[in-house]
């Protein structure tokens, strides 16, 4: 999953951008208001984490913007503006949480993996899919009872499947889960990942849709 982070102090924003990537998630990071606005038209992402004070385009003004272009992904306001009629603003104008600087980095990732479950629909912090049992939290994998040891891109492929069951996943798609900018791809990245989870998991358990992509089946109560 792909988070867009909004930040323009580029000591903070560095370590953020990294505590990001630590927890499996790729991050694009731009530092002013005008970028994130162009990132947000042109790319794909899974959540927002945005600072407030920027320059080109303030923080709120982004926020109403993306709103009223109709995007729903989730967006999460890092700022040190502790007011509570701050706070108030921001959750009005629509963000979906509101995090005051300075911040322990480990509650950052859990409210990112908060918005990322309830965005897409799972309610329980653990996912299980019949003999799968994935936890974002810990990064832990079990299948049938027994730990299963993957890496971190095989864990976010899996991740990604797993939220998207009963959805095909294009290749190209996956990638933008994988990678941030500026990151090469080799041409069979995908496909050695997904070779990988099979081997390690199931062959059964994620299906190759020819010239489109992969999916996990939805498991119906």
């Amino acid at each position: 999953m792909k988070i867009l982070l909004v930040e323009d102090d580029k000591l903070l924003g560095d370590g953020i951008a990294a505590g990001i990537a630590q927890s499996g998630l790729a991050v694009d990071w731009v530092l002013d208001g005008q970028q994130a606005d162009t990132a947000l038209a042109t790319g794909n992402y899974d959540a927002v984490v945005l600072d407030l004070g920027l320059p080109s385009l303030s923080g709120m003004e982004l926020l109403r913007r993306a709103r009223a272009s109709g995007k729903t992904l989730p967006i999460l306001i890092l700022t040190a503006r502790d007011a509570v009629e701050d706070r108030v603003a921001g959750l009005d104008a629509g963000a979906d949480d509101y995090l005051v600087k300075p911040f322990d980095l480990t509650e950052l990732q859990a409210r990112l993996r908060a918005l990322l479950r309830r965005s897409n629909g799972h309610a329980e912090p653990v996912i299980s899919h019949g003999e799968l049992r994935v936890d974002p939290a810990s990064h832990s994998v079990y299948w049938s009872g027994k730990s299963v040891d993957l890496s971190a891109r095989e864990f976010t492929i899996l991740h990604t499947l797993l939220l998207n069951a009963g959805r095909v996943m294009s290749k190209a798609h996956i990638e933008e889960q994988l990678y941030g900018w500026g990151e090469e791809i080799e041409s069979n990245t995908i496909e050695v990942f997904i070779h990988h989870l099979r081997r390690k998991l199931s062959p059964q358990l994620i299906r190759t849709i020819r010239g489109v992509g992969y999916m996990i089946e939805k498991i119906t109560p």
